[in-house]
């Protein structure tokens, strides 16, 4: 009998090549399939819910795998299985049997981006390789105008990378929210799907606006261009975190 199984991870990307398994370089879906095989003494493929890119962190990527056996005892599976990652930065925090039709990809709804910005003068220490510090202050008005008109279903083109692989650069942006708290400023973007690099490039055009660098009416026309080259320099990997999968 063929068993589904989803599991909820954790990760810190600093020291990785990304989510992708790859023949050279470290990589997060390369390292639960070494302790998967590990613990089931077979070679388990994991499918993720979607790539994140080097330096990209995660507090809820989704993954599934298939196995032939029932897995009884779930506390033991997770004591295990972190036990042989504890060296890796890397923490799954649940497992869940699912159908067989579930698909960590494909069956999910939306997909939760957060990225997080430290606006101050002082240098990181705690928060270092997991924000973007920027020293010049910013409009958090001027920034909340700009994700108005990124939310809705656009042509994406501003935003996606040359090396996409996405057919059309249509997509629906459903919720993007803007929230400070002292100086740490956490933009969230809710959508079933993201272009290559869209969050991120997003993340940098917010950032010239609201750094009075670009007009509102340059912000808008540069969008409206839809030309790859009118983009800002997009924010660097370590500041974005995939948050959360919603099935």
């Amino acid at each position: 009998m063929i068993y589904n199984y989803q599991i909820l991870i954790e990760y810190d990307g600093t020291n990785f090549i990304g989510w992708q398994a790859q023949k050279r370089g470290r990589s997060i879906q390369g390292k639960i399939e070494k302790a998967l095989k590990k613990y089931f003494n077979s070679k388990i493929k994991l499918i993720g819910s979607g790539r994140t890119d080097r330096g990209v962190h995660a507090k809820k990527q989704s993954a599934n795998f298939f196995i032939n056996h029932k897995i009884i005892n779930k506390e033991k599976f997770l004591n295990s299985i972190n036990y042989f990652l504890k060296s890796d930065d890397i923490s799954i925090l649940k497992i869940n049997k699912k159908n067989l039709k579930f698909h960590s990809r494909f069956s999910a709804k939306y997909r939760i981006y957060e990225y997080v910005i430290i606006n101050r003068q002082s240098k990181l220490s705690i928060d270092l390789d997991r924000a973007w510090h920027i020293k010049k202050r910013l409009s958090l008005t001027l920034m909340k105008k700009g994700a108005r008109i990124l939310k809705g279903t656009h042509d994406y083109s501003l935003f996606r990378s040359s090396s996409c692989g996405a057919t059309s650069p249509i997509r629906t942006i459903k919720k993007i929210s803007i929230i400070k708290k002292n100086d740490k400023i956490i933009l969230s973007f809710t959508s079933r799907s993201f272009l290559q690099q869209q969050v991120r490039s997003m993340v940098g055009c917010l950032k010239y606006l609201g750094e009075k660098k670009w007009t509102l009416k340059q912000f808008k026309n540069n969008f409206n261009s839809k030309k790859r080259s009118n983009c800002a320099p997009p924010a660097p990997p370590y500041g974005l975190f995939l948050a959360e999968i919603k099935y």
